[in-house]
């Protein structure tokens, strides 16, 4: 129970349909398991209702509100219904990410570009926005942002990796500016990760079997020679939002199986 009587926030907490489970709902469960209740925001509002499901089936407190990370007015919503519901806010996990459409910079659309940057870093800009008077007032909070390797990797896809490359900064910043308030603020970054996001949309885009991705993936993971999945993603974050990790703000945490050693 290492967020026993937490208040979590998970944006991003439905997933893309397929036959593993995602990042955002792994880290929700996860995080109700371990005590806290969890309020799940997602602009799929049934994806997020199946993941209270799931929930609820195991014994544990949620509840659910349907966001758009991309409108400001959104973002405010949500930190102000969850103070409504749960009287604070403890952990804020900013779960989204979207890569659809994204290219070369010889070749990528203006308007996917903005699109990815403005759901991968704007939103969390957004929500920590608001979140961060809330946290301020006690003195205390965790906020976590789920980055990606791609942002300290070498990468084709133009708009996913500046995006990305730039929560990195935002953590950093956010980090060092409200360290004086007792708010912990991390990133981590997740390498190949067998999750339906990843694996259906990717197979699609590049006209390959779902089972030829995965072989080709997992050829890339040093460790193992196997991708990860969502819960390797959640248990990271688990810890980085617990106490345990009370000491530890503005760290950009891979979890990858080893291929950033390969960096440099």
């Amino acid at each position: 129970m290492r967020l026993q009587d937490k208040i979590a926030i998970v944006v991003g907490a439905g997933q893309t349909p397929g036959e593993t489970i995602g990042n955002g709902r792994a880290v929700a469960l996860l995080f109700a398991r371990h005590g806290a209740q969890v309020l799940l925001a997602d602009r799929d509002l049934g994806s997020a209702e199946e993941t209270l499901a799931l929930i609820e089936a195991e014994g544990n407190s949620a509840s659910t509100i349907a966001m758009d990370v991309t409108r400001e007015d959104d973002c405010e919503r949500l930190i102000r219904t969850c103070v409504e519901r749960y009287g604070r806010v403890d952990v804020l996990h900013n779960n989204v990410g979207i890569g659809t459409g994204d290219s070369g910079p010889a070749h990528v659309e203006l308007d996917r570009f903005e699109h990815i940057w403005r759901v991968n870093l704007v939103g969390p800009l957004l929500t920590c926005k608001y979140v961060l008077p809330v946290m301020r007032a006690r003195k205390a909070g965790v906020i976590l942002n789920v980055s990606s390797l791609a942002s300290i990797a070498a990468s084709g896809l133009v708009a996913y990796k500046t995006s990305k490359a730039g929560l990195n900064a935002l953590t950093h910043s956010l980090a060092a500016g409200n360290a004086q308030y007792g708010i912990r603020v991390n990133a981590i970054l997740p390498g190949l990760m067998n999750t339906p996001m990843a694996l259906e949309g990717i197979s699609q885009a590049r006209g390959m079997t779902r089972e030829a991705l995965i072989a080709a993936r997992d050829r890339q993971v040093p460790l193992g020679g196997k991708m990860g999945d969502a819960w390797d993603v959640a248990h990271a974050a688990l810890f980085l939002a617990s106490d345990e990790a009370r000491f530890i703000t503005g760290v950009l945490l891979p979890v990858d199986g080893g291929q950033s050693v390969r960096i440099g």
